[in-house]
């Protein structure tokens, strides 16, 4: 019963084996050996091994295993064969060899167990290959780039890396990306970031990272990762290139304090123009004072629009919110004052306005709002509502008030009229239209769609 247990075990072994006696005949084959090399019992067993298949065994490395190797080692792992076998091609084996000694006989018989690993060194030979033009491609890259494993470590560096950052190859390869030089990279940020590239297959697009750097100084990196894998092969890598932005980083700051600059001299200049034409309106009939506060007011929300400008980190954008709020402060100032019971509130998201659409916006807000303060509140009391809100792929721009509500269009006195001319003309300006206005003993709101009033932003790195 043991030899049929012991038979069935070594046919269902999934590599070659044969077993010799002590002058190397073959004795016995197992099925495996048989495909393998594409032979059959009645060819193989009782022949001497150099003499199967024509001599294809009969080659110096096994004569080395059989004579020389055994005789001085009661087992063998591992002895790689590499010949051009008649029946089946060029092939390279792996084989494993063990005396089986039987009580009383000290010679014993010897068994090969044969493993075909013609595939897999191909597989590595190509591996090897495919590095070393990886390897090539990297350090041919001008910009700094890194091979990480998915725990973060590197694999390998390209030259830039290692000259722009005074490090050898050595000291880089199987170090975590974080512990390099004084650990500025290791950022909470970028770590969250760098952890959706392998699992998540998201990639990183311009992340910047600004840092002193030894022997480099202040430096601002673009950080540039996405997943890399090798056909047929199961494990994946990142690659991340550093982009030195440093020199252009500090033109757009050059740029964006010169914008400020300017903008805050334009601010001023206007200012100055404001307090001009408030002089000459108290030197001027009651009939004139209007005149000259509706062109203070104009004025101002240009003014404000420059201040705003002037203070912003955002190379020139504004916030609606903001931009409302100091149009709202400089009216209350100028047509309303400090006994007035009318007031102007503003309900605004902080959604962004290009300095070209400002203008035109604030213009627009300002010429709604003065006519409701006009014309609203014969009592002198009330509340005017500036709300910008996200509109589907647009804006809507609302004021409205709690006043009287709108008087027949048709009666409107000329100045009047003027004021609805240039809404018009703001409209049209910012390619808008006004929506249907509602009025009734409550009050009166105005509705303006207008487009996108801001460039969109270019989509951030996957977060």
């Amino acid at each position: 019963m043991s030899d049929v247990i012991a038979r069935e075990i070594v046919e269902t072994v999934p590599s070659a084996l044969m077993i010799l006696d002590r002058n190397f005949n073959i004795t016995s084959a197992n099925r495996a050996f048989y495909q393998t090399f594409r032979t059959s019992a009645a060819e193989t067993e009782g022949c001497h091994i150099y003499a199967l298949g024509n001599g294809q065994w009969d080659i110096p490395a096994m004569r080395t295993l059989l004579e020389s190797v055994i005789p001085q080692q009661t087992s063998v792992e591992k002895f790689e064969l590499d010949h051009d076998f008649p029946s089946i091609g060029r092939r390279k084996m792996l084989v494993n060899a063990r005396k089986i000694l039987h009580p009383g006989d000290h010679d014993g018989a010897i068994l090969l167990a044969i493993e075909e690993v013609s595939d897999e060194r191909a597989a590595q030979a190509e591996s090897r290959r495919t590095w070393l033009l990886t390897q090539s491609i990297v350090d041919t890259i001008r910009d700094p780039l890194v091979v990480l494993e998915f725990d973060m470590t590197i694999v390998t560096a390209s030259k830039s890396f290692l000259t722009i950052f005074g490090i050898t190859e050595a000291e880089v390869r199987g170090r975590r990306l974080s512990e390099l030089g004084q650990r500025q990279w290791d950022v909470p940020a970028l770590r969250h970031l760098m952890e959706k590239v392998l699992p998540e297959n998201k990639p990183i697009e311009s992340f910047e990272i600004e840092d002193t750097f030894p022997g480099l100084g202040q430096r601002v990196f673009n950080l540039n990762a996405r997943k890399i894998s090798q056909p047929g092969n199961h494990s994946h890598r990142m690659l991340l290139v550093f982009e030195d932005i440093t020199d252009r980083k500090q033109r757009e700051r050059d740029a964006l304090m010169l914008t400020n600059e300017i903008s805050h001299r334009i601010k001023n200049s206007l200012q100055i123009i404001v307090g001009l034409i408030g002089y000459e309106a108290k030197s001027t009939d009651a009939a004139g004072v209007q005149g000259y506060k509706a062109m203070q007011t104009r004025i101002s929300a240009i003014a404000q629009l420059y201040d705003l400008i002037s203070h912003s980190s955002r190379g020139g954008a504004i916030s609606a919110d903001a931009y409302l709020r100091e149009i709202a402060k400089t009216m209350t100032a100028t047509l309303l004052g400090e006994s007035s019971h009318i007031r102007i509130e503003v309900d605004s998201e902080p959604l962004d306005i290009d300095p070209d659409r400002a203008v035109p916006f604030g213009l627009l807000v300002n010429e709604l709002a003065t006519n409701a303060i006009k014309h609203a509140f014969p009592s002198g009391a009330g509340r005017v509502v500036l709300r910008v809100k996200q509109d589907g792929s647009g804006v809507a721009l609302t004021v409205a008030d709690n006043g009287v509500g709108m008087r027949d269009r048709n009666a409107v006195k000329a100045p009047e009229r003027r004021g609805f001319n240039y809404v018009n003309i703001f409209v049209r300006q910012l390619g808008g239209t006004i929506a249907p206005s509602s009025a009734d003993g409550t009050g009166t709101t105005v509705k303006i769609l207008l487009p996108r009033l801001a460039a969109e932003k270019p989509r951030e790195a996957a977060a």
